[in-house]
């Protein structure tokens, strides 16, 4: 899953520069590889928790590769397979073909979606939407797309797990965020979703669980996963080479992967936290 940008700081409308900037982050590397290497199976996760089924409408924000996508289609749903960054639509239709799934792609910005009020029976995203970097743009945008009773869920990585120490590692290497950005695991707490979501969304279910990651034999293996595939990483690469702090980056993450490895040396079993959370649009 990926991720959106848009809005500028005060709030006010599209920034052509800052959503440029962030399609060309999740086009860099190799996400499709991610997700077929460990990250596949959230997006069936999600779609049974959301209880998308035949006959709704769904809007899968920041879908990427069409992770959730794909088994709501498979459910029988109408789905649209929404995405900042459509260079990653290739790998999702030739997914999609494979799994016998017809959906819809559409290029969109999750903090500023294409679509008509109360248009979708339920908006889904599986660590997608919490990558847009202004929160409240996003989370409104998801409320107003969705019809009143409506469903909307999500899949997101928690402050706590592991993703969410990755980012704090790579912080010291990155460019300074925008002005108005907040941190992506924090949709991964329900008290922040709350704040997003006021009154407008009953959240009626919340469930924390893990991925359990055994696709890499050392640490570094994993590391390495990420610094070559994952757009974030790479962007952290790139400003740490400009600023002269490579090798201070590489160690870092050799060491966030090494404490984070349950298993042994030699093989490597990681778990990634992420929250479930399933509300009902009043």
């Amino acid at each position: 899953m990926t991720s959106t940008a848009n809005t500028d700081a005060s709030n006010q409308g599209p920034s052509p520069e800052l959503r440029q900037k962030h399609r060309k982050m999740w086009a860099s590397g190799d996400y499709p590889s991610m997700v077929e290497t460990f990250l596949t199976p959230l997006g069936p996760r999600l779609v049974e928790f959301a209880g998308i089924g035949a006959g709704q409408r769904v809007l899968d924000v920041a879908a990427g590769t069409g992770n959730a996508s794909i088994p709501a289609a498979q459910t029988g749903a109408e789905v649209v397979a929404s995405d900042l960054t459509p260079e990653l639509f290739e790998a999702g239709r030739a997914r999609a073909a494979a799994a016998g799934a017809e959906l819809e792609w559409a290029e969109a910005d999750a903090q500023d979606l294409p679509f008509e009020d109360d248009s979708f029976d339920a908006v889904i995203s599986a660590i997608g939407v919490m990558f847009a970097p202004f929160h409240q743009a996003a989370a409104d945008e998801l409320v107003r797309v969705a019809r009143p009773g409506g469903t909307i869920g999500l899949l997101s990585w928690t402050p706590e797990g592991m993703i969410g120490g990755l980012f704090k590692t790579m912080g010291q290497f990155m460019p300074p965020p925008p002005a108005g950005a907040s941190p992506p695991p924090l949709w991964g707490g329900e008290d922040h979703l709350r704040e997003l979501f006021g009154d407008r969304v009953e959240l009626e279910k919340a469930e924390r669980d893990v991925l359990e990651v055994t696709a890499f034999q050392r640490p570094d293996d994993f590391a390495e996963h990420f610094k070559g595939f994952y757009g974030p990483t790479i962007a952290a690469r790139a400003n740490a080479e400009k600023e002269g702090h490579t090798e201070e980056l590489n160690q870092a993450l050799s060491e966030f992967f090494s404490q984070q490895n349950l298993g042994s040396e030699d093989d490597a079993r990681f778990e990634m936290e992420y929250l479930l959370t399933v509300g009902r649009v009043r």
